[in-house]
């Protein structure tokens, strides 16, 4: 019991180490590791989930995702601009129609997964839905 603790927190910290190096790397998403995170920390380590929970930045990831209940449009529009800015970026100064190619179907991959999640119409904190 104890060793699958370990490996889980492990696992845990290098998924949201994957998830912090997304925030500032457009190729890699920001969310699902900080999601896989959170799932391994509830297995592995009550204690740090709790923390990552209430983390003011990665906790409405988690939250959001629990509930369902979406991102903010302008979230999704930020998120694509930067992503699109730095895959740009890279294709320019890599030079290489390969890197131009993957980029490219990586930003579309990404793109179409940001444009299916959901939604969040409001973000009122006082109200019940």
């Amino acid at each position: 019991m104890i060793i699958k603790n370990i490996i889980f927190t492990i696992l845990g910290f290098v998924f949201l180490a994957l998830g912090v190096v997304g925030v500032v790397i457009p190729v890699l998403p920001t969310t699902p590791f900080v999601i896989i995170s959170a799932g391994c920390f509830s297995i592995g380590n009550n204690y740090i989930f709790d923390l990552l929970q209430r983390s003011r930045f990665f906790g409405p990831y988690i939250e959001n995702y629990r509930t369902k209940q979406g991102i903010k449009k302008s979230l999704k529009i930020t998120s694509i601009v930067i992503l699109w800015t730095g895959l740009g970026i890279s294709m320019i100064f890599m030079q290489k129609i390969w890197v131009f190619i993957l980029l490219g179907i990586v930003g579309i991959c990404v793109t179409i997964h940001l444009l299916l999640i959901k939604t969040k119409k409001y973000d009122c904190h006082y109200c019940n839905n």
